[in-house]
């Protein structure tokens, strides 16, 4: 919405939310979320044609278009739990609008949802809207955090999926102009509703399937000699694969990647596609694999034990350049260290202590072992001090630039680092004197 705001001075754009004390800090200096540029683009359009604001009956019914931007996690009880999408949310917004808008709107479902949500979004609009007639879009968002406001002004496309009737596609045509203020319009592509939605979901698919697919290689590549790095070179300089998403890693996390794919296996349940389900399934037990195997191998490496050893993690966010910790490999790798009684040092730029506190329950983790257990320290060199292990868990890229020689002397011997995003010059570390171990490396002690 405010990538809209600085691209079209002439549309205004009002973010409502029910929560007064998240709307108060988007109204402040300190924005709830980190994303680079954001910031800037909210200090220079807030209060001129972006606003932020509690009174969401009285902007429904100003509104030309509603962007309905909300939360549809993944199930944890009932039918299709920890797979499928919770999408009362979405019906909530539907029968608001629908009890409070007096004329015509356009209803752009933004959020990430199941196939056929529009449907019953639309559903509802109609039962509860007397004789007004609203239009509903698929418009799902194709970015990265971390990268997301550039994504949002050099966007690869901009998909609007609509009802193929005159008014549906005149609803479509409508949103396609607001997006033609700085999009090409060969990079707008219309579909009907259900290709808009099921799309969504198959990118996030087919991108985690990529992250897998590298990570599944690079255990064979750690025991053949293969070097993991050299490999995704090679096959993605294939023109037909290409080189993106081909980075090993201790596994993918952020809030769209699982959940999607999940949704996407109970789907293909639901309509009796059993083998389908079942591939798109390995995809995720992939990346729990990957993340398991991380935690194993340091335990192996450090004599079988780590108890009461203090273990650096560097880097708790899912990425690099955000502070989201939803689905991080970090807490689960942190979890099965706190199992096996270890002391974790946690150093990330970005995290706040609430979010890494959530995630390690997300993940799993005792959360009276973890009182005990588990720092949070403010200093990437405390976090280091006195430690048996450090851990790279989030490619932050200040971690490339480290003074590893003054690390390597705080820390007790053998000194091992566990690279789990590879990108530290191992090299080099060897020749200080660590025992590094990476992603997809023949990865062999130092003697």
């Amino acid at each position: 919405m405010a990538v809209i705001a600085e691209k079209c001075p002439d549309v205004t754009v009002v973010v409502c939310d029910i929560s007064q004390k998240q709307i108060d800090a988007w109204n402040s200096d300190e924005l709830p979320i980190y994303e680079p540029g954001l910031d800037e683009i909210v200090q220079a359009k807030r209060g001129k044609n972006l606003f932020f604001s509690t009174q969401i009956d009285e902007e429904i019914e100003k509104a030309d278009i509603i962007f309905v931007s909300v939360n549809t996690p993944t199930k944890t009880q009932g039918i299709g739990a920890g797979r499928a999408a919770n999408i009362k949310n979405c019906e909530l917004c539907a029968r608001t609008i629908a009890k409070v808008a007096k004329t015509p709107k356009i209803v752009v479902e933004k959020s990430t949802v199941p196939v056929r949500t529009a449907d019953s979004m639309r559903r509802v609009l109609s039962a509860n809207g007397g004789d007004v007639q609203h239009q509903i879009l698929s418009n799902p968002e194709f970015l990265a955090e971390g990268t997301g406001i550039e994504d949002l002004r050099n966007p690869s496309r901009v998909l609007i999926g609509g009802l193929q009737t005159p008014e549906g596609k005149k609803a479509i045509a409508f949103l396609a102009d607001v997006y033609a203020h700085w999009v090409p319009r060969e990079k707008i592509i219309t579909t009907n509703l259900w290709s808009s939605e099921l799309s969504k979901l198959v990118a996030n698919a087919f991108l985690a399937q990529r992250i897998s697919s590298i990570n599944s290689i690079s255990a064979l590549c750690e025991v053949s000699g293969a070097d993991v790095d050299e490999v995704a070179r090679a096959v993605g300089a294939d023109y037909r694969l290409g080189p993106h998403f081909l980075k090993a890693s201790v596994g993918f996390g952020g809030s769209c990647f699982q959940k999607d794919i999940l949704n996407l296996v109970y789907l293909c349940e639901t309509f009796g596609l059993h083998e389908v389900s079942e591939y798109w399934q390995k995809v995720v037990d992939i990346n729990d694999y990957q993340k398991d195997r991380f935690a194993k191998t340091m335990v192996k490496n450090m004599f079988n034990t780590v108890t009461g050893k203090k273990i650096a993690v560097l880097g708790f966010a899912f990425k690099k350049d955000t502070g989201d910790t939803r689905e991080t490999a970090s807490a689960f790798v942190c979890r099965s260290l706190i199992e096996e009684q270890a002391n974790v040092s946690v150093y990330d730029p970005k995290v706040k202590e609430y979010a890494m506190n959530e995630a390690l329950k997300y993940a799993g983790c005792d959360m009276g072992e973890a009182e005990k257990h588990i720092t949070r320290s403010p200093d990437v060199y405390e976090a280091c001090k006195d430690a048996h292990a450090v851990a790279i868990l989030t490619e932050w890229d200040m971690f490339k630039t480290l003074d590893f020689q003054k690390i390597y002397d705080g820390m007790a011997k053998p000194a091992f680092v566990f690279d789990g995003r590879n990108i530290l010059p191992h090299a080099e570390l060897t020749k200080i004197g660590f025992e590094v171990f990476a992603i997809g490396k023949s990865n062999k002690p130092a003697n």
